[in-house]
């Protein structure tokens, strides 16, 4: 017996390494992304009172309760400049994650080509192999991590269903421009392709400006915008997350959804309802504490050797290290000697050597935890 050949090439993800060797050497965990406070309370009361108001024990509506749906297309429709149908448009999912899996899974068949801008979230190739696809990728590079316009034009072909457009950009912290989106939505139409628009943190920018693929002309009907709650909310555990897009590319996401979590927990979806009833000034707060952060981490970082590509949104940023030429020994060197965890980014890329000398941090931990690991590392260092 063994792991299936689709799965079997990508063993068991870096994050679930890392984080064991953080919890065996007592480390400060900056590789997995998931803050060390706890979530919005006006968001985790509506949840608690969803349980004990009662009514709301049995299975929800496949496609997301109906209240949630409608917060979504209410709050998603004006930044997309149009009406949304919450029956027909919006799809909540266990988690972003099960929204792409659902959306490959329901969009892509075997043989189909899928456009993958590296380095990426690693679960999107191995979700373009459990759909069969075949991935095609286009590489960002440092210090500026741009998007090379013509590498990108050079993939698509007639055999190209889908790309994958996640911003801003985990793991580089990229705001795609509009000249990017542009050429992107270009190619999109003219080959007759699927955006898959991850979006987690559409929230979490620092000056640069954050537009919607699903917005440019042609890209509606081609556009399944993916988000969740997890990320602005600091509510990762709960995996509330949704899909928005036309009717034909819901209807595909959803027969995928509806046989790998069915629906989404009741009390949960009810928080979520709560959260997108945030006022402005909760989105202000967060990204400026979360710029905050940055800048401590990139300081510390910098002051002891390390060369940072300052990012322009996400909770993560990119560091290069003279030392890093083998970024895994180099992650494991700091978990094991400086007690600080970080991930190797060579694992992004569909060819690991295309990634050499970079380092991933996380900065969603608070003030004195950032200091505590720019600390250790500056023993190491």
């Amino acid at each position: 017996m063994s792991t299936s050949k689709r799965l079997a090439p990508f063993g068991v993800t870096i994050f679930t390494e890392m984080s064991a060797l953080a919890v065996e050497h007592d480390a400060i965990n900056l590789g997995q992304g998931f803050p060390n406070w706890d979530g919005a309370d006006f968001v985790k009361r509506a949840a608690i009172t969803s349980i004990t108001e009662g009514g709301h024990d049995q299975y929800p509506p496949m496609p997301g309760i109906l209240e949630l749906r409608t917060a979504l297309a209410d709050h998603y429709g004006p930044m997309l400049g149009r009406g949304i149908d919450p029956d027909t448009e919006v799809t909540v999912t266990s988690g972003c994650t099960e929204a792409l899996v659902a959306a490959f899974l329901g969009l892509v068949d075997r043989g189909d080509e899928v456009v993958l801008i590296e380095p990426f979230y690693d679960a999107y190739p191995a979700d373009v192999a459990l759909a069969g696809g075949t991935p095609r990728f286009v590489t960002l590079r440092p210090p500026k991590f741009a998007l090379d316009l013509d590498a990108l034009a050079s993939v698509f072909n007639p055999a190209t269903r889908a790309i994958v457009v996640n911003n801003p950009h985990n793991p580089t912290g990229r705001v795609l421009t509009d000249e990017e989106l542009t050429a992107i939505a270009g190619l999109c139409v003219e080959y007759d392709v699927i955006a898959i628009c991850d979006e987690v943190y559409e929230e979490m920018t620092y000056g640069a400006i954050h537009r919607r693929m699903a917005s440019y002309p042609g890209m509606w009907e081609r556009t399944l915008t993916l988000s969740s709650l997890g990320k602005t909310f600091s509510l990762t555990g709960w995996k509330v997350g949704w899909a928005i897009g036309a009717p034909p590319l819901t209807r595909g996401l959803r027969s995928a959804h509806q046989f790998l979590t069915f629906t989404t927990a009741t009390p949960v979806q009810h928080g979520a309802v709560a959260a997108l009833d945030a006022p402005q000034a909760f989105y202000d707060q967060m990204r400026d504490d979360y710029r905050g952060k940055r800048d401590l981490l990139s300081a510390g970082l910098s002051d002891n050797g390390f060369e940072v590509f300052t990012p322009e949104g996400t909770y993560f940023l990119m560091a290069s290290h003279p030392q890093a030429n083998d970024d895994r020994a180099f992650c494991r060197r700091l978990v094991t000697e400086a007690g600080v965890a970080a991930i190797p980014p060579s694992v992004f890329y569909g060819d690991p050597s295309r990634g050499p000398g970079l380092v991933r941090f996380a900065f969603c931990k608070d003030e004195d935890t950032l200091q505590e690991a720019i600390d250790r590392i500056s023993r190491l260092a």
